[in-house]
């Protein structure tokens, strides 16, 4: 008898599966991301670039190696036409910088590839220890791979290198200069002209309109931004990090180990005119080249045929001391089989739900909040959390104050399962009988089923469920909350870098000495103490007093958002509270000698 294996009660079965699946939700979530719609087919014959010949600068990273579609047709025509009149050469004697600001963004230009080589949102800090400015393009990768946002991109290796390297004339040649402004930059060589024109506003959005013609003919061309994005000393930046765009209403994600396969190699994927948006994003900020055009409901597409390039390539670099690999993605836009001017709109800035509802198109649906069967939840609790910080300029209070709120309401179902305690400890002294009738027969014995037969139809005589015996009904409905909290607090900005008090200073990310885990594990064995035992079982006593140690473990080897640790101990914290008022006002009664 004392060999055979004892079977678990259901509820501390219930509690095991609550673990295993808050588990496999963190295991998911750190190498993992939420599945995401295929990218659409490509056709190679009317969109795959030619392949760069071996000397060519276009794999190495040059700002010009993006390499567009084009129609078969155009190059022959292109090449048949007759050389027009002498193109007088335009080009400046010396590399210079103009910097555009507005209230929202510095913006450093530079007339070598007329690219950009820094754009600081001026509202937001980075990562680092420092707290600079944030600034989203990624100046160490650029320099070391010779590659800068908004490089344009031609379909021939020679031209890509000789676009990248030239000094464009620039106007205005002086500033810093104050939106809105216009910045025009022109270039030839004489048998070559490229143009790119630049429009700032106050907002986060920049028109752009660029051409390239050759011996008075049109070229097709790409915009790109190149090197990466983003805040770089972010927690997990890497793995949060995607190439996006949306058509026909439907917002696809290609995480960056999906971009540039084979390695190095781009990748065109041809889009209908109904493509809404599409470029690179991080967790927390977007540069997304957007339609051209204002109209009501969303403006007409960039043109015919919009195409998106992707592409990853690998930088080394030294990390603490330690030489590691860097994926770097890039994305850039073209017209499929066009070789005219390209005009866009090219947003820049923060996933804030009001910044992206103004957008045309709206772009809200960037701020990602995971499982699709979540986002109601998570929507409704960063909406609840934001009223209450309309009152409460703290959002680690705020937190505290929504988590008494949605616990009061949880309250009657926690009288409930009270109840339920009360009764079942009436029926110990059956449920004991129950399992010494079956304690004889192993686990895999097909009798030990009538035992739980049993229990259940003891439970139904009372009026008994089995979730909420031991009070596991309100921890049952808290896990949808806990999970869209969750992905809320790691998808909205407005939490990214929000102190709390003294050394939570990023309620997004996890706490840096783990004493809310353990605060959290203390609570819960302190809320576990005061309430009565429901087994009678020592073994299982036991096992479950090492429920809150394997609870706050988890949260130290797989560290969530120190938002949502701060959530389940204020859960914790106010259970104990509910649980005295109730152990005070209405107590169990002890068992007596015969019972025991």
């Amino acid at each position: 008898m004392s060999g055979q294996r004892k079977e678990l009660p259901y509820e501390a079965r219930i509690l095991i599966a609550f673990l295993l699946s808050v588990l496999v939700m963190a295991v998911w979530s750190y190498y993992f991301r939420p599945p995401v719609p295929p990218p659409p087919t490509e056709t190679p014959s009317a969109t795959s670039p030619s392949e760069p010949a071996s000397g060519t600068a276009a794999p190495t990273g040059t700002a010009g190696g993006v390499q567009p579609a084009a129609d078969p047709s155009k190059p022959a025509q292109m090449s048949a036409a007759p050389a027009p009149a002498a193109i007088p050469a335009v080009q400046a004697t010396q590399e210079q910088t103009i910097v555009v600001e507005n209230g929202n963004y510095r913006v450093e230009l530079s007339n070598r590839g007329a690219v950009v080589r820094s754009w600081q949102l001026l509202n937001y800090k980075d990562s680092t220890k420092e707290h600079k400015t944030l600034d989203v393009v990624n100046a160490e990768t650029a320099r070391a791979l010779g590659a800068w946002p908004l490089s344009i991109g031609v379909q021939d290796g020679a031209l890509n290198q000789r676009l990248s390297e030239a000094l464009y004339e620039v106007t205005p040649s002086a500033g810093p200069v104050r939106a809105p402004a216009e910045i025009v930059f022109r270039w030839s060589d004489g048998a070559t002209v490229a143009t790119k024109t630049l429009r700032f506003d106050e907002s986060y959005v920049v028109e752009i309109l660029s051409s390239v013609e050759e011996n008075g003919q049109p070229l097709a061309h790409t915009l790109a931004w190149r090197s990466g994005f983003g805040d770089r000393a972010a927690y997990m930046q890497a793995e949060s990090t995607f190439v996006v765009y949306r058509t026909a209403g439907v917002l696809h994600q290609l995480a960056y180990g999906s971009l540039g396969k084979p390695e190095n190699r781009e990748q065109w994927l041809p889009q209908p005119e109904s493509m809404d948006y599409a470029g690179i994003a991080d967790r927390y900020f977007a540069a997304v080249f957007l339609p051209n055009g204002a109209a009501s409901g969303g403006g007409p597409a960039m043109g015919p045929g919009l195409t998106l390039w992707h592409s990853k390539r690998d930088y080394k670099t030294t990390v603490d001391k330690k030489e590691t690999t860097v994926p770097v993605p890039e994305v850039a836009v073209g017209l499929q089989g066009a070789a005219s001017a390209l005009q866009a709109r090219l947003f820049v800035g923060p996933k804030d739900t009001e910044v992206l509802a103004r957008q045309n198109p709206p772009m809200t649906d960037l701020v990602d909040y995971g499982w699709d069967w979540l986002e109601p939840i998570a929507k409704l609790l960063f909406l609840f959390l934001k009223w209450i910080h309309g009152y409460v300029p703290n959002w680690g209070w705020a937190i505290v104050l929504m988590t008494i709120a949605i616990n009061t309401l949880l309250f009657p179902l926690k009288v409930k399962s009270w109840r339920s305690m009360q009764k079942m400890q009436k029926l110990m002294p059956e449920m004991q009988q129950i399992k010494q009738r079956y304690a004889k027969y192993k686990l895999t014995d097909p009798r030990k089923q009538q035992e739980q037969q049993e229990m259940m139809a003891l439970y139904k005589k009372h009026g008994m469920s089995p979730l909420s015996i031991g009070g596991c009904l309100p921890m049952v409905l808290q896990m949808p909350i806990w999970f869209a909290l969750y992905q809320m607090l790691g998808a909205s900005i407005e939490l990214r870098h929000a102190p709390w008090l003294l050394w939570i200073r990023d309620l997004a990310s996890p706490d840096p000495y783990f004493i809310l885990p353990v605060f959290m594990a203390a609570s819960m064995y302190a809320s576990q103490k005061m309430t009565p035992v429901t087994t009678p079982d020592p073994a299982q006593a036991r096992m479950m007093n090492m429920m809150p140690l394997i609870f706050g473990g988890m949260f130290v080897f797989f560290p969530v958002s120190s938002g949502l640790v701060l959530y389940i101990l204020t859960s914790m914290v106010v259970g104990m509270a509910q649980q005295w008022y109730l152990n005070k006002t209405n107590p169990l009664k002890k068992k007596s000698r015969d019972e025991k």
